[in-house]
């Protein structure tokens, strides 16, 4: 009966046991998940061997961190200041995910709270780094891709030095005081309108410098005609044409020219 008791006592420790430790012992990771696991008494945070998706088993004295790292987004409304200190508003949204292989590093320097230890802290520091080296009309139209992919590149880089994935960076848009607003469109419009009319004086003017070039072309090519028809050459040519028109089938009377260089004219049979 002792014996049985005994073995009664070992059964309920038992179960006991594993009701406690065992949703710490026994772990399953979904597809998009990482684990890391932190060894209390021994080696301390493995940073090295980051566990993945499936079943694992971790003594229960040692903790499991488990990570999301599947696409994740984040957005943001601004109120930043341009280089003049003119205030303008910007919208951004950024998605990302943690590189898989240094969620251990995350671990240690983040927590799991990185997104907003560490995401949208150093999103909100380059995009109002990036603003306030530029104009609210630079950034609102002359150079908002300059300005977007500025901002772009410098997140980027900040992220990926801590081990994130930034995946894109968007700019849904940029808002400035109605009245500067307008200001800046009242310009843009008058400035597209003074390009559309010195286009058009250009247009003119070259059309008006193509033809004094022909005109020029023209008058350059009957001086050169006149002054090569001298007397003789004139002569010469008469009498050319006078020779083939009297070799014609139709010719019907010849008519002598008059004076000392007339020229025959055949106008008859023969």
């Amino acid at each position: 009966m002792k014996r049985n008791h005994v073995a009664l006592v070992i059964v309920i420790a038992s179960i006991i046991v594993l009701l406690i430790f065992g949703s710490r012992t026994f772990n399953i990771l979904q597809p998009g998940e990482r684990g890391v696991i932190f060894r209390p008494f021994t080696s301390g945070l493995d940073k090295e061997n980051i566990l993945p998706p499936g079943f694992h088993i971790v003594a229960p004295w040692n903790d499991l961190h488990v990570y999301d790292v599947k696409e994740m987004k984040a957005e943001e409304t601004m109120d930043v200041l341009d280089k003049s200190g003119l205030q303008v508003v910007i919208d951004v949204t950024i998605r990302f995910n943690p590189y898989y292989e240094k969620i251990g590093s995350l671990h240690e320097i983040f927590g799991k709270n990185y997104i907003n230890q560490l995401v949208i802290p150093e999103m909100r520091s380059s995009v109002r780094q990036v603003a306030g080296r530029y104009t609210a009309e630079e950034i609102y139209s002359t150079k908002r891709s300059e300005v977007e992919q500025t901002i772009v590149l410098e997140t980027n880089k900040a992220l990926k030095e801590n081990y994130i994935d930034m995946r894109a960076l968007l700019i849904r848009s940029i808002s400035l005081p109605t009245q500067i607003q307008q200001a800046i469109e009242n310009k843009l419009t008058q400035e597209q309108e003074a390009l559309a009319y010195q286009f058009k004086l250009d247009r003119e003017k070259s059309e008006a410098e193509r033809r004094r070039i022909g005109a020029e072309g023209e008058a350059k090519a009957n001086q050169i005609i006149n002054s090569s028809l001298t007397s003789s050459l004139l002569k010469m040519r008469g009498i050319e044409a006078t020779v083939e028109l009297a070799k014609s089938a139709n010719a019907k009377v010849v008519v002598i020219g008059s004076g000392k260089d007339g020229l025959p004219l055949i106008l008859g049979n023969n």
